[in-house]
């Protein structure tokens, strides 16, 4: 049970801290797509596939939302519950 709970606590960690640090150290921040990163890299080869722009719903798009405004309440509770569960 112990390690179940241990597990199950990692797992939510990691939903709620570690995603989205490791989606603004790409480079999808607040202030938006950061010079020189892969983030930038990903934008600029969506950009170059799609003719000049980014499109909406792409995953270039999702990460820059989520750098932008964080998750959504419904995303943190979905990713919780998921991720706990695989942990425990």
């Amino acid at each position: 049970i112990i390690g179940a709970a241990i597990g199950a606590a990692v797992g939510a960690g990691v939903a709620l801290v570690g995603i989205p640090l490791c989606i603004g150290a790409l480079g999808f921040t607040s202030a938006g797509i950061a010079a020189g990163s892969i983030a930038a890299k990903m934008m600029s080869a969506a950009a170059i596939a799609n003719g000049g722009g980014v499109a909406a719903g792409s995953t270039v798009a999702v990460l820059q939302s989520i750098g932008a405004a964080g998750f959504s309440l419904g995303a943190k509770i979905g990713l919780t519950s998921a991720l706990s569960a695989a942990g425990a």
